[in-house]
């Protein structure tokens, strides 16, 4: 399956940039697609009769199927490029990805910011440039519609960043998240301690150290550290889980961000003012003489 659709693009593109396919060499690739089909259906037929006859419904019993036939990796991979692509369209419209009322937002972009400009302004150089220089047009076709999409990926994962900040909720639960690849959620319960730390970890989006240690870095960098009373789990982007204990993220305004999550430590009621204890007055000893006997 993974050889015939990569092959089925190409084709498609060839078409699109005129390029003349003998009919024999278009039945057959037609013929292969249907057939890579077909055997996928019969594969994944018996899966979803299995979970139907379990009693799932329709869509569990689909998405059931799917899952025990492409691999974690490629879903995730899948899902992450459309909700990044609607992350794209949420920030045309100026609007963000659930936040609830009452939540505070964090944003993280500040670092890579930069970064991704200037990914956008070399693209579009080179796509320019490449449009120029190269005579062929079936490879200018093919690069165009590569150089394109790249753009449009770049812009879809930074708007994804933007569209979802990292939220403190109304009853002091945190979650973490980086655009549509990453997302945790810790409740209140679980938050020890936050404090404003600078750090420049190594690796790549999420490390986990060997002490239970998740850094989740943006530009190489995180500006916030919270300690947690108990692990918590977390899935990777590919779909690999682990668990930290102690959680390092950046956010732009990290000592906002650690206001929001440290809760003041309640105030006692005021003490009533003592007052000395009342003693009986003295009498002065009676001047009048005792009776007589």
């Amino acid at each position: 399956m993974w050889a015939v659709l990569p092959g089925e693009l190409a084709l498609a593109v060839c078409l699109v940039a005129g390029v003349r396919i003998p009919d024999a060499v278009l039945l057959g690739a037609e013929a292969l697609v249907v057939g890579v089909l077909a055997l996928e259906v019969c594969v994944m037929w018996p899966l979803y009769a299995a979970r139907r006859r379990a009693g799932d419904r329709r869509r569990e019993a689909a998405l059931s199927a799917v899952r025990a036939v492409v691999p974690v990796a490629v879903r995730r991979l899948l899902v992450h490029e459309f909700r990044a692509l609607h992350s794209l369209g949420l920030w045309v419209l100026r609007r963000r990805h659930r936040i609830p009322e009452g939540a505070r937002p964090f944003s993280y972009t500040e670092p890579q910011t930069g970064i991704m400009w200037t990914f956008v302004f070399v693209s579009v150089v080179e796509t320019v440039v490449l449009a120029l220089v190269i005579p062929w047009p079936l490879v200018h076709a093919i690069l165009l519609v590569v150089d394109v999409y790249g753009i449009v990926i770049v812009l879809a994962l930074q708007a994804a960043c933007v569209t979802r900040p990292h939220l403190v909720e109304a009853d002091g639960s945190l979650r973490l998240r980086y655009g549509a690849l990453f997302d945790l959620r810790v409740p209140a319960a679980v938050i020890a301690a936050a404090r404003v730390d600078r750090r420049f970890p190594g690796g790549g989006l999420v490390r986990v150290d060997g002490d239970g240690t998740l850094d989740l870095a943006v530009g190489s960098q995180t500006t916030v550290t919270v300690e947690l009373t108990e692990p918590v789990e977390f899935v990777r982007p590919l779909g690999r889980r682990g668990s930290a204990r102690t959680l390092r993220f950046n956010a732009d305004d990290p000592r906002a961000a650690v206001a929001a999550l440290v809760k003041p430590a309640p105030t006692a009621p005021p003490m009533p003012a003592l007052t000395p204890p009342l003693t009986p007055e003295r009498t002065a000893p009676s001047s009048t003489p005792d009776p007589p006997a």
